[in-house]
């Protein structure tokens, strides 16, 4: 079997992937348009995020058989058309969880104890200690939206704290020994901390919005891991400024895109939300790394090869 590596990944996956005794064809530069004039020749397609796997791509794949996504969504790929040609697709949620449970723990400390104001003070030659003082996660309540791998791994995080972890997800009886499933009334009473660790779907686009901010009873602190998309920018910092969410860690953004440093030199196109959201203190920003260690490139990387050598081999 043929096997197109259209994005870099760790080394492992092509050399375990040789071992199984499958041919490998790197092509880290072709447009999609020229890739989808040679696709027909392969059995399969390893991808990260480099373009859309649509219906057209999928129309020229006449002998595909399977599309590796190193990653764990899947809304690069047009899943259904794909499952109706009988194309397998692998994702690896497994891989990258761990990170994402860290990094969303990290943020979520650093807000609270203010470490990124703190930092820029004392390099600015200030020297504040009230102004600075955090508070604890223990005594607080911490609501998950979506409980899969992510949501799991963050949950596990907490165990060390006194908290209560509470979670929210489409599914049922997702809840493990590390969060309680509740329904959408008992999350909105509860939640002091808001962690989002959903798929972007049609159901989550826009789900966090004024209309939905306004049903927590409490002002809650607002982690997002998972999707930009997920997240009104222009609601959120309304209810910045409102008091009614504390403070953001944002490891994504709605606005994200192929072009997405074009907002920053070009201001004219940067939204008004996103120009006040980059200007208030309680806020932190990363750029889509939560998922993005050393040790996970690995991991993602062994999960799609364990994968394909599980159906294949």
């Amino acid at each position: 079997m043929k096997i197109l590596h259209l994005d870099t990944n760790h080394p492992i996956l092509i050399e375990q992937l040789k071992q199984l005794g499958f041919t490998n064809h790197e092509d880290y530069t072709s447009t999609k348009t020229e890739i989808e004039a040679k696709i027909e020749t392969y059995d399969g397609i390893v991808i990260r995020s480099r373009f859309k796997i649509d219906n057209t791509f999928l129309e020229k794949a006449k002998n595909l058989k399977f599309i590796g996504r190193v990653g764990a969504g899947l809304e690069n790929i047009d899943i259904e058309y794909a499952a109706s040609l009988g194309i397998k697709l692998f994702n690896a949620p497994e891989g990258n969880c761990n990170a994402v449970g860290e990094h969303a723990l990290g943020m979520l400390l650093s807000l609270f104890n203010k470490l990124n104001m703190g930092n820029q003070s004392i390099r600015n030659g200030k020297w504040l200690r009230e102004e600075h003082r955090g508070i604890e996660l223990d005594g607080k309540t911490v609501g998950i939206i979506g409980y899969g791998n992510m949501g799991r791994a963050f949950a596990k995080k907490l165990r060390g704290f006194a908290v209560e972890v509470i979670c929210y997800d489409i599914k049922e009886d997702v809840e493990n020994s590390d969060a309680t499933q509740v329904e959408l009334s008992e999350f909105f009473e509860k939640t002091d901390i808001l962690s989002l660790h959903t798929p972007e779907t049609p159901l989550t686009i826009g789900m966090i919005n004024s209309e939905f901010i306004q049903k927590f009873k409490k002002p809650f602190w607002l982690i997002n891991t998972a999707r930009g998309k997920s997240v009104v920018t222009a609601d959120l910092v309304y209810n910045l400024k409102k008091g009614k969410i504390l403070g953001a860690g944002l490891d994504v953004l709605e606005y994200e895109k192929s072009s997405f440093e074009n907002l920053f030199t070009n201001t004219k196109e940067m939204p008004d939300a996103l120009q006040t959201l980059l200007t208030l203190d309680n806020v932190i920003l990363s750029p889509h790394v939560a998922g993005w260690t050393i040790e996970s490139k690995e991991k993602l990387a062994q999960t799609i090869v364990d994968k394909i050598k599980a159906e294949f081999c």
